[in-house]
């Protein structure tokens, strides 16, 4: 009887709890719409939240009686200017919505909306002796004057945001303090080549993520290929518009291969990934 009486009384205090956390939802729905929160978003200032559509459907109306692009916007609750809109937040990850970022695909450079159609595209495979020879031989030991500028000129694509410096020093802060540390370690004897290269990636990775999301496994690969070609920004360039257009043409070979029932977009479906990198 008093287990009996224990169970009912745990089962009546979850459901009091369910009901006050449905009570709680209900008493502070999104601001906009009134309705329960779809997909919470946040401001990234003020962190007030609202449904993404909603908010981003105020910025359209706000922008929309502005002659000149908006870089920011104030919340419609307290007035904050906030830049930036955090949404899809699953406990590990985020993405963020900026405000200005159509107005960032005015001053890409020609350079910068090619690299973000690359990104756009499957990775092209590592030429596996190159790889193995800048680990081995340790030519990672070589600082190498251009990353610096070709990292701004990476993440300005990727993000299609002009300021990105905080990003920059932070990702090659951490190669350079990599690279010091592997030079210590050389001196040492202490490293092996392959795992040299997989702390690298990792520890990149790691770091380029919360700014890149779905495009860092993509990232990290580029700049390894930057690393091991050894050319500066302009030669390397060269060599990547001449790798997107021999894939290209290996793509519209497939594509005469195929059925000419089969419709168009089958015969690029292995070239094109989504924005997380993987496969369609």
């Amino acid at each position: 009887m008093a287990a009996a009486a224990d169970a009912s009384a745990s089962s009546s205090g979850a459901a009091r709890s369910d009901a006050a956390a449905a009570g709680a939802s209900a008493a502070c729905p999104c601001p906009i719409c009134l309705e329960a929160f779809r997909d919470e978003a946040y401001l990234d200032a003020c962190l007030h939240s609202f449904c993404f559509k909603c908010i981003t459907q105020w910025v359209k109306i706000v922008a929309s009686k502005h002659e000149e692009p908006l870089s920011s916007v104030k919340c419609p609750l307290c007035k904050t200017e906030n830049v930036s809109i955090i949404h899809a937040f699953d406990g590990e990850s985020f993405q963020r919505h900026y405000i200005e970022q159509d107005r960032g695909k005015r001053y890409l450079s020609d350079t910068q909306e090619f690299i973000s159609q690359i990104y756009n595209t499957r990775e092209i495979p590592d030429d596996a002796s190159s790889v193995e020879q800048y680990w081995k031989q340790r030519k990672y030991l070589r600082k190498n004057m251009w990353l610096e500028m070709w990292l701004r000129q990476e993440i300005q694509a990727l993000t299609q945001v002009e300021n990105v410096e905080t990003i920059v020093y932070h990702i090659h802060g951490v190669i350079e303090s990599f690279m010091k540390r592997q030079e210590k370690l050389h001196t040492l004897k202490q490293t092996l080549p392959e795992q040299t290269r997989e702390e690298f990636r990792s520890l990149l990775s790691d770091t380029a993520r919360p700014f890149l999301l779905g495009r860092t496994a993509r990232f990290v690969a580029e700049v390894e290929l930057f690393l091991i070609s050894q050319r500066n920004i302009d030669a390397y360039s060269r060599a990547r518009v001449q790798r997107f257009t021999e894939s290209a043409s290996h793509v519209a070979r497939e594509q005469d291969a195929l059925p000419r029932d089969r419709p168009l977009e089958d015969h690029y479906l292995y070239l094109l990934s989504d924005e997380t990198g993987g496969e369609i």
